[in-house]
């Protein structure tokens, strides 16, 4: 078997696994804008706020319901005797007969009755139903709140996700290139030697090398299927879903407001939903108050009901009660207060949340903006460093198949290369990353593109 063809095979040898999973179903084309999008409409998280919302939704509903007549329908059969003595019953009687009945107490009855009657009511005015309608309202908006919350931290994980499948996917190509660099250099070495202008140890160390090289391959592949697992769960898309990432890691995308932090970090307290949700949970907490204070006033309530009633269900005769009743609480134990002073308390601890959440949107800002720079910068100095590593590579390969010096300085080279790719995705992973912060600081991370 001669070097060409041991050499092709172990490059078949490495390509085969990509080749195989390139059989398979064809995959979902996913660009960064897609995954965050994704994640915001139907990630476990916002499907759970959302519920939450219909549930606050619902609890609005039932206090408007204290607006709304009630009416209510029974019918009763029934048998009732009395004593006469406990109700103190006692009628005349003519002189020298008998009394009427015992005045030491005598049973009366069993009276059987039927009573069929409807009772209505309806809420003329009451202030303290109107407050704790306002106060529900209030409080699902903040629920509502809550779930743009939700939607922009399940964004924000799904971007995360997506960032480190590119990353692995780059760093599964990089090896790929090393592993053709590694197989290139076995394949002159080993020509060299059966040309007999080579030694044994360059083909050992070749061979070394794209061993090693094999083994990082290795990693990398598991690395990319357990990035693709991570980004379909950040995403509740099935497990083996194929993803095709369309969106490359090494294109820096330019990002708004990136040179204006001042603008920045104003877009960012209009924008971002906890500050918006915050501010809802202000207004219910004060709401909250307000229905409370409110119980204090009178409220006017009109009743009635309406039926039969008789002896006999042959026998009924009509009966009904109305009226309107006027209520005016007195005293209630100063349970009012202590609640007011609660809810009090709460929306002070809220408002110090509040002021502190801002001043951490001004640092989340002003941090992004500092590591997008900073990153931008690390990107350009490992360009650079990969293309001299490159250059490397290049001349140390012509000098060792000229025959002038062995493949030591090839290795060392391909190994500073090796090195250098990783470092270059790293940086560019770090600038995908600060991309997605300053996304993410600014509120506005379901809009990336």
């Amino acid at each position: 078997m001669n070097a060409t063809h041991t050499a092709r095979l172990l490059a078949a040898a490495l390509v085969l696994p990509a080749a195989l999973a390139a059989q398979q179903a064809a995959p979902r084309p996913l660009s960064l804008g897609d995954a965050v999008r994704l994640a915001a409409r139907q990630s476990a998280l916002v499907q759970t706020a959302a519920l939450r919302t219909a549930q606050a939704e619902a609890r609005v509903s039932e206090t408007r319901s204290a607006f709304l007549p009630s009416l209510t329908a029974g019918a009763t059969e029934a048998q009732t005797t009395l004593n006469s003595a406990t109700f103190g019953f006692n009628f005349p009687a003519q002189p020298g007969q008998p009394p009427f009945l015992n005045p030491l107490g005598q049973i009366i009855g069993p009276v059987a009755t039927f009573d069929v009657r409807a009772h209505a009511a309806q809420t003329i005015f009451d202030p303290s139903a109107f407050g704790r309608l306002h106060a529900s309202q209030a409080g699902a908006a903040a629920v509502g709140a809550g779930q743009g919350v939700a939607a922009e931290q399940a964004a924000a994980m799904a971007a995360a996700a997506y960032v480190q499948a590119q990353r692995a996917d780059a760093q599964l190509s990089a090896r790929l290139a090393d592993s053709s660099l590694a197989v290139d250099l076995l394949g002159i070495a080993q020509a060299q030697l059966s040309a007999g202008v080579g030694v044994a140890l360059d083909v050992t160390r070749a061979e070394s090398q794209l061993a090693g090289v094999k083994a990082q391959l290795i990693a990398a592949r598991n690395t990319q299927a357990r990035a693709r697992l991570d980004l379909a769960r950040a995403l509740n898309l099935p497990l083996d879903t194929p993803l095709d990432l369309t969106d490359s890691l090494s294109v820096l995308d330019s990002v708004p407001d990136a040179s204006d932090v001042d603008a920045a970090v104003a877009g960012a307290m209009r924008q971002r939903p906890d500050v918006r949700a915050l501010e809802s949970q202000l207004r219910a907490a004060q709401a909250q108050i307000t229905a409370i204070r409110d119980e204090r006033l009178p409220a006017v309530n009109a009743f009635g009901n309406g039926g039969y009633i008789g002896l006999r269900l042959s026998r009924m005769l009509a009966t009904y009660t109305w009226g309107v009743e006027l209520s005016v609480p007195v005293l209630d134990g100063n349970r009012r207060d202590a609640r007011v002073t609660e809810q009090e308390a709460a929306m002070r601890e809220l408002a110090v949340r509040e002021a502190d959440l801002r001043q951490q949107v001004t640092v989340d800002v002003r941090s992004a903006a500092l590591d997008l720079g900073s990153a931008r910068q690390a990107v350009d100095a490992a360009r650079e460093r990969v293309r001299l590593a490159g250059q490397e590579v290049s001349q140390a390969r012509d000098r060792f198949k000229a025959g002038v010096a062995g493949n030591a300085d090839v290795i060392t080279a391909s190994l500073s290369l090796n090195a250098a790719r990783t470092q270059l995705i790293d940086a560019e992973t770090a600038y995908q990353a600060a991309r997605v912060e300053v996304a993410r600081a600014e509120g506005r991370t379901t809009s990336l593109r």
